[in-house]
């Protein structure tokens, strides 16, 4: 009775509190206070609050594209296992749902920002969706992996902690590199170093900042609170192979979860602080050594 309550509140009120954890980590790794913990649910809230200017030149396809993504997260979130808290949402082949439908909302991002006519927007969007050819095999790979080690064709069955053999010692290695290969994924879909710079102000390094140049109000703060939630759930999906909470009741399991998933956002913030960002020929290379990682524990599982 408690499942879905429990799933919606830590799906809807914690992801902006993960990048709270990762600015404040960067800021600890520079010597600085930085801001608070709670300063994105502030810079949220207040552009939910603006005005918003919106071009002549632009369509309904401006306007949906944060709509859209926002949407997709939530769904997206509601279909995966967050610990000994089941998903919402589940079905045989949901997975595949699951992988498209960030297809979706990158589809939208990428109109909305070609519906303004920048070139600069249309610059980000031509490396967004040039990168997202390399994280969606890897992504993919990583499924086929937890398919093969659980039996189980839904992202439920995949996750499940505790309950199947993927966490048996003897599929330690398989496992390991897909939760290495899962963790360059998130960095590389959710624009963190060192395959983009979610902070830059230099145009001509953007990948997805250059896509939101000119969204403002509302559609801004959609576009943060959206990529907050997608953060959370793709650390979620690391968090679900390196965390067995299923001894635990569902109350602390979930306490135990929001704890892992900070901790998940330290450990970017660090990686931030101590690597630069790689330069931009250089980026496919560590978006296929995620697809060589998965890849490589799906075959080590044929047999």
């Amino acid at each position: 009775m408690i499942a879905t309550p429990l799933h919606l509140l830590l799906l809807l009120v914690l992801p902006p509190l993960l990048l709270g954890v990762i600015n404040k980590t960067k800021a600890f790794f520079a010597g600085r206070v930085g801001a608070p913990f709670l300063q994105p649910y502030y810079d949220i809230a207040k552009l939910l609050r603006k005005g918003m200017v919106v071009s002549s030149t632009t369509t309904w396809v401006f306007i949906a594209g944060p709509v859209v993504s926002v949407a997709v997260a939530v769904v997206a979130g509601l279909m995966i296992p967050l610990g000994n808290v089941g998903p919402v949402l589940s079905f045989t082949g949901d997975f595949l749902l699951f992988a498209y439908l960030f297809a979706l909302a990158r589809f939208f991002t990428v109109s909305a920002a070609l519906d303004t006519g920048s070139p600069f927007e249309g610059m980000g969007s031509a490396r967004e969706v040039t990168f997202a050819v390399l994280t969606e095999p890897a992504l993919f790979f990583a499924f086929l992996a937890l398919a093969r080690l659980s039996g189980s064709l839904s992202l439920g069955g995949m996750f499940a902690i505790g309950s199947t053999p993927a966490f048996s010692v003897g599929n330690a290695a398989p496992l390991v590199l897909v939760v290495v290969g899962l963790f360059i994924v998130l960095l590389a879909e959710n624009c963190r170093l060192p395959v983009d710079d979610p902070t830059t102000h230099l145009e001509l390094t953007m990948i997805h900042e250059a896509m939101v140049l000119d969204h403002s109000g509302p559609l801004l703060g959609l576009i943060e609170y959206g990529s907050s939630v997608k953060l959370f759930v793709l650390e979620s999906l690391v968090l679900n192979l390196v965390l067995p909470l299923s001894a635990l009741p569902v109350w602390l399991g979930a306490a135990a979860w929001a704890v892992g998933l900070i901790a998940v956002s330290a450990v970017v913030g660090v990686i931030e602080s101590s690597m630069a960002r790689l330069r931009m020929s250089r980026v496919p290379t560590l978006l296929i050594a995620a697809i060589l990682l998965c890849g490589s524990a799906f075959v080590m599982l044929v047999r």
